[in-house]
């Protein structure tokens, strides 16, 4: 059998930058799609085919109603550590297929290889999952292409200058529809179980080549700068953590010198190519311009 039964998937971060999508990719692909959100009116962004239930990840047994009848669910985890097990829990109960949004802490490169509370909390999800012999996929995006809305779109809509750390890091950005897509895919076809998939992007750039890159989108020669990890520090003050900066300045620091970690499995499981970063740019050039 290709394709599972009809039975509802359950999508959870489901008005989150991958969540909203697999919501549209499983809708193109005919399969009847639930979405959890925290607060009712999130939905108000959700096609209005989509079954939407209110619950929280923090609360375990608020997500029954949506779990009772579905088939699969996407697990985007958004919550501390410490309701993991009973929501795993709660998903074996009710579903035979689950994929999770994890990230690549067992890539052998430098880039995903320092500490990271994020990855530790990942693994542990993976382990509770693992445990419970459900049908699961892990699939695990390298950097995300939007990280770039975050990182430089408020000094892009600024001027024609971005300062910023590590300008030699190298990476490999995934389009979040790619991500999307796999994620769809695998949730509502067979063939996927147990697979673990490290998603990227086709081709190695560092920061400056990605600046660079959403400068020519936008017709602009944008100049990159770099800047000390002090530097850094400072800018980030008051708005991410320091856990976090520290965190990111390790990654990019390791970065420097080897090419970013490239996989084929976009293509693999999707039949055509990962979108260039040069393509997310192009796409996204009215977000470098527009004020939010």
């Amino acid at each position: 059998m290709n394709q599972m039964d009809m039975s509802p998937v359950l999508v959870t971060g489901a008005t989150g930058r991958v969540g909203r999508v697999v919501i549209d990719r499983l809708l193109d692909a005919g399969v009847p799609v639930r979405a959890l959100v925290r607060r009712p009116e999130a939905a108000a962004t959700l096609p209005t085919e989509v079954e939407v239930f209110t619950g929280d990840l923090t609360v375990p047994e608020s997500l029954d109603p949506a779990l009772r009848g579905a088939g699969a669910a996407f697990l985007v985890w958004t919550a501390p550590a410490r309701t993991a097990a009973a929501v795993v829990e709660r998903l074996a109960a009710h579903v035979r297929r689950v994929v999770f949004l994890s990230s690549p802490h067992r890539t052998p490169h430098p880039l995903f290889q320092q500490p990271n509370p994020m990855a530790v909390l990942h693994a542990d999800i993976e382990r509770l999952i693992a445990a419970t012999g459900l049908e699961s996929t892990i699939i695990r995006p390298g950097m995300f292409a939007s990280n770039a809305l975050a990182w430089w779109a408020p000094a892009i809509r600024a001027g024609d200058v971005v300062r910023w750390p590590y300008g030699a890091a190298a990476s490999a950005p995934v389009d979040d529809r790619d991500i999307a897509a796999v994620a769809a895919r695998t949730l509502h076809r067979d063939g996927y179980a147990g697979g673990d998939y490290v998603l990227t992007g086709p081709e190695s750039l560092t920061q400056a080549e990605q600046v660079a890159a959403i400068g020519a989108a936008l017709g602009r020669r944008i100049t990159f700068e770099e800047l000390t990890p002090d530097g850094f520090r400072e800018l980030c003050e008051g708005t991410v953590p320091g856990p976090a900066v520290d965190m990111l300045l390790a990654a990019w620091g390791a970065a420097v010198g080897p090419p970013a970690y490239v996989t084929t499995a976009v293509a693999d499981i999707l039949g055509t190519p990962p979108r260039t970063f040069r393509r997310w740019a192009t796409d996204h050039a009215a977000a470098f311009t527009e004020v939010s």
